[in-house]
């Protein structure tokens, strides 16, 4: 008997395929995440924009730092010349206010007039040599040339001034005499305006266009009283100084009058017979108006000013250097002190000293009764 083969079959080798088991899930870890890295080749790149900016950063502040130094290097020179040429135009300027002095000073000799001239055209040309030493910035060039000229014309107007005083000692025409000399200040005149026209405003201009602060250009003014350089001016001068070589005496009529006295900057013109009210501001000044009610010129004139007052009264005086025949000045009294009287009547006096071959002094003085007060009159 044959054996069937059994339908049943054991494979003990096969199993059933297994599935792959699903990854773990990792605890996640909380905080901020990292930033996100650039790309490896971005990161030269960044570099290098940065580095090429701060060196356009240091040649921007390079550029800046040098044309500061340019700058103040420039103005240094322009300020060193100009204080050069200040020292120079002072020294000018005090020689004419010496010549001033001289020719207005009564009783002054021919001789000595002339010495003064000479050593006036001398310390002239001293300046001059001293200008022509300085180096001008560039753009000043030529108004440094108009200033050496200004001064070289005062040497001229003073040497000639002195030719002028030797030619008329022995005329005898006063006029012509002091039309001479007149002609011969009139350069002294003209030295003051090619300064201020020639130097002056066109090296302010200068300085301005090329945008330099800080640095002041000087004036000088050489010829403080412009009558000198007339005739009118010069023929009582030249008649005074040929009087005290000969040793006369002034001729004529002779003296000066009081015409006003104001309060500034009120503007209240002071009455004699009446109490002027004064406020006392802290600029307080009075204007004083004198006339030459002479026919002679009259030089050197003292006016004073006196305000009353206790314990320590204020006195003041003021100098007219030249006042011709029927003319009138004014002299302004400033920076008077401190007024300490105020609410009752003081005295301002003004009197005017009597000058040489004054006979009638009555017109010379007057005095006012005031009352200062701290607030204007309503």
């Amino acid at each position: 008997m044959t054996e069937r083969p059994s339908d049943i079959e054991f494979d003990f080798f096969d199993e059933p395929e297994t599935e792959e088991a699903a990854p773990r899930a990792r605890p996640s870890r909380r905080g901020p995440r990292p930033p996100a890295r650039p790309p490896a080749g971005l990161t030269p790149l960044l570099r290098l924009v940065g580095l090429v900016a701060f060196a356009i950063l240091i040649v921007v502040l390079l550029v800046f730092w040098g044309q500061s130094c340019r700058a103040a290097d420039k103005r240094d020179a322009y300020r060193e010349y100009m204080s050069s040429v200040r020292q120079i135009a002072e020294a000018s300027e005090q020689i004419g206010q010496e010549l001033n002095t001289t020719l207005t000073t009564p009783g002054i000799k021919q001789d000595e007039l002339e010495q003064s001239l000479s050593g006036f055209t001398q310390q002239q040309e001293q300046g001059i040599s001293r200008a022509r030493d300085l180096g001008p910035p560039g753009l000043l060039r030529l108004q440094h040339q108009q200033a050496v000229e200004a001064l070289e014309l005062r040497a001229s107007g003073l040497s000639r001034l002195l030719d002028g005083f030797r030619q008329t000692a022995d005329s005898e025409d006063p006029a012509a005499a002091g039309e001479v000399l007149a002609m011969q200040v009139q350069r002294l005149l003209a030295s003051d305006v090619i300064w201020d026209d020639l130097f002056k405003e066109p090296a302010i201009a200068e300085l301005q266009s090329q945008e330099i602060g800080g640095v002041e250009v000087p004036d000088s003014n050489f010829l403080p009283n412009a009558d000198l350089a007339t005739q009118r001016g010069m023929t009582p001068i030249w008649r005074r100084i040929r009087s005290a070589a000969t040793g006369g005496q002034p001729a004529g009529k002779h003296g000066n009058g009081l015409v006003s006295v104001k309060a500034l900057p009120s503007g209240t013109v002071l009455q004699p017979d009446v109490d002027n009210t004064v406020t006392a501001t802290a600029d307080l000044s009075f204007e004083v108006v004198i006339e030459n009610s002479g026919d002679s010129q009259e030089v050197q004139v003292p006016v004073q000013l006196t305000v009353q007052q206790s314990p320590s009264p204020i006195v003041k005086t003021a100098m007219v250097d030249l006042i011709n025949s029927g003319e009138q000045k004014t002299v302004v009294f400033r920076q008077l002190g401190q007024i300490v009287q105020f609410a009752q009547k003081t005295n301002v006096k003004v009197q005017i000293k009597p000058v040489p071959g004054e006979r009638n002094t009555a017109n010379n003085a007057a005095s006012y009764s005031v009352i200062f007060t701290l607030t204007p009159p309503s």
